[in-house]
């Protein structure tokens, strides 16, 4: 491992920690040259699937595309990066328990969905809106009824 300061080969860990969910080993290390230390992360590297698009088209797996609708869908609404981070982790292990070499990007996107139905029903429903490209006001209306259950909640039943 390179020495982020003097760019020197030779270093000692000092410690290591595995993480709380067991998926990340945490190392710090003393450069033998500067006597500076300094900290790695060290992780399984995990083959993901390619996706195959709705055109057509295939493209690596990235988990930064999925976060970034997800920060989209959770803008303003109480839900932490932790979360969202755990939503993304959550659809890799999917996807490499399916052990599949390619998957359709409406597989990915129905299991953005599942784990936002879960978390919070507006950035679902926001989601929902950019995934399912709603025509209109009916499709948005039909996706809040089902989320519903085809019951208003009393506060839009007395307004």
């Amino acid at each position: 491992m390179k020495c982020p300061y003097c760019r020197d080969l030779e270093n000692r860990v000092i410690d290591s920690r595995m993480s709380k969910d067991g998926n990340v080993i945490r190392r710090r290390r003393e450069c033998l040259s500067c006597k500076r230390r300094f900290t790695t992360h060290e992780r399984i590297e995990e083959i993901l699937p390619m996706v195959i698009k709705t055109n057509g088209s295939r493209e690596p797996f990235d988990e930064k595309k999925i976060l970034i609708g997800l920060q989209r869908a959770c803008q303003k609404r109480p839900i932490t990066a932790e979360d969202m981070e755990g939503v993304v982790q959550r659809i890799e292990e999917f996807l490499q328990e399916r052990g599949e070499r390619e998957t359709s990007s409406s597989v990915i996107g129905e299991k953005v969905m599942q784990e936002l139905h879960k978390l919070d029903q507006v950035a679902y429903v926001r989601f929902a809106s950019v995934y399912r490209s709603f025509k209109d006001i009916t499709d948005f209306m039909s996706e809040v009824k089902e989320l519903l259950g085809t019951r208003p909640p009393d506060s839009i039943k007395n307004a």
